[in-house]
């Protein structure tokens, strides 16, 4: 026998690779369920571990923090890995080849739904929008992805739904949609193509090209998936457990009153556009922010006034236009930021008078 005939093929390889991704996610997905099972159990033992009593201001706070930072970890992983996987089949090149040609209001749903499923954060906004521009996708189509793929967040929406039920999610979903929708349309009416600046108008169709994982096995995909992970979550983290951090204070220690006073359910009309003008300064993400959001309705907050503050926060932080400003002339920056602020109140506003 020779030694060609003993060598491992090809074939054996993959096959062992999938086999080994079969294993490691069962023990993950059997460790993920035991784990999110069991957090209140794990709030209350850390907390009387550390000789504390429920209903004191520390004693609070401290479980807020103690069971929302693994919460949040454990479905940021999940979800971080499940976009990662679905980005494999909706690759940047892609996304641009099924935006191409689609004429203005099909073009803008077809763009703010891609914004949904496709895991394109802050970062890679700009050079998505280089690329759809170059690829022939209209202005306001464009626009509408990028309203949506912050606004829309896939991780907002499963956090969403996880602490506050389905309604909210849904109704978080089709407003963020609208949203986009509309103010993509509104944009691609103006006709502000000239507000672009000149050296993206001059980019020539065919740069920035990606790669395509149409032919991908699934071992590729989970491949594709875990490094999403250690990207994302291993940027991403230290402003959740901020954010849990700065939510579990709220919790336990800022007063309902004080609250209620500025987003509560009883405060005037201006408390919605206050809390986007408070947003915009920050600077975090939808993980982040959510654990602050959860605080604030603990404390008797309007639940429309909150998603306004937390919609500013991801889609209009200022970070954001500073990133903009290298492909977008000031009169376009401040359109967008002016269609995206209505639309944000709008939401506030029915979140308040329905919920």
């Amino acid at each position: 026998m020779s030694l060609s005939d003993t060598s491992p093929t090809p074939e054996s390889g993959a096959s062992r690779t999938a086999w080994r991704w079969g294993v490691i996610l069962s023990v993950a997905a059997a460790a993920w369920l035991f784990a999110y099972s069991h957090l209140t159990d794990f709030a209350d033992r850390a907390v009387g571990a550390l000789g504390l009593e429920r209903g004191t201001h520390f004693a609070e706070a401290i479980h807020f923090f103690v069971y929302d930072t693994p919460k949040v970890l454990l479905l940021l992983v999940a979800i971080v890995f499940l976009m990662g996987v679905v980005q494999t089949f909706f690759s940047p090149e892609r996304t641009r080849a099924l935006l191409s040609g689609r004429r203005l209001g099909v073009g803008n749903v077809l763009a703010a739904t891609l914004g949904i499923v496709t895991p394109f954060c802050s970062c890679s906004a700009v050079p998505l929008f280089i690329g759809f521009l170059s690829a022939g996708v209209p202005l306001g189509v464009t626009f509408s992805f990028l309203i949506s793929a912050p606004m829309v967040n896939e991780v907002a929406l499963a956090l969403l739904f996880g602490m506050f039920g389905w309604k909210v999610a849904a109704l978080y979903l089709g407003l963020g949609l609208l949203v986009a929708i509309v103010g993509g349309y509104v944009i691609g009416e103006l006709k502000m193509e000239r507000h672009l600046e000149d050296w993206v108008r001059a980019i020539q169709s065919g740069e920035a090209q990606a790669a395509d994982g149409s032919a991908m096995d699934w071992s590729g995909r989970c491949d594709a998936g875990w490094h999403h992970v250690r990207e994302i979550v291993g940027k991403v983290w230290p402003y959740v457990v901020a954010g849990i951090a700065l939510g579990a204070g709220i919790h336990g220690y800022v007063p309902q009153d004080f609250m209620a006073s500025f987003m509560g359910k009883d405060a005037p009309w201006w408390s919605v556009p206050a809390a986007v003008l408070l947003g915009v300064p920050m600077y975090t993400n939808a993980a982040g922010v959510i654990p602050v959001v959860e605080a604030l309705i603990g404390k008797g907050a309007a639940l429309g006034t909150v998603l306004a503050f937390m919609m500013a926060v991801i889609a209009l932080s200022a970070p954001e236009m500073v990133i903009l400003r290298k492909v977008l002339k000031p009169t376009l920056i401040a359109t967008f930021a002016g269609v995206v602020a209505l639309g944000i109140l709008m939401v506030g506003y029915v979140f308040n008078a329905v919920v």
